[in-house]
């Protein structure tokens, strides 16, 4: 059973962090994880697909417009009391992406995540984990949802 001060985390929502997209940026990106597709970095190219301007490769987001914490304001302080709760140990449990539409060149986005779930598993071994999943939205600057995606992290007693 997860411990009734953590579950306190679930639904707590970060500050939304505005991220600006540029093309420049993103034909570096594109050129940093070496895809040559000519919709990222040819720009006449671009606009004459049905895009109509260079858009940026899955799972590029832009550059924060300002300043952003390292971390989600929920995620960090579930973070801070997952030790105090008995649970030091953690764990990567992955990501999972789901795009809606193009991000463009020119785009604002702004994401803002929440903490979605809170859960409790025992390992084979017997040690109890925590499972804390945060769900992230991104709309463009039309209000479309153009991805969402969930991180999961697994705290564990050692």
């Amino acid at each position: 059973m997860v411990p009734e001060e953590l579950l306190q985390y679930i639904g707590k929502q970060s500050t939304p962090q505005v991220m600006e997209v540029e093309k420049g940026a993103i034909k570096r990106y594109a050129q940093a994880i070496e895809d040559d597709n000519p919709l990222y970095l040819d720009e006449e190219y671009a606009r004459n697909s049905r895009y109509g301007t260079i858009i940026a490769p899955s799972g590029f987001f832009g550059w924060p417009a300002k300043p952003v914490p390292p971390q989600e304001e929920g995620m960090r302080e579930l973070m801070a009391a997952m030790p105090r709760a008995g649970y030091p140990g953690l764990f990567n449990g992955g990501s999972e992406y789901e795009f809606y539409l193009p991000v463009r060149a020119g785009d604002i986005l702004v994401s803002t995540a929440k903490i979605s779930d809170i859960y409790e598993r025992v390992s084979k071994s017997g040690n109890k984990m925590i499972f804390a999943v945060s769900e992230t939205s991104c709309l463009n600057q039309n209000g479309d949802l153009v991805a969402k995606w969930r991180l999961t992290l697994i705290f564990r007693q050692l």
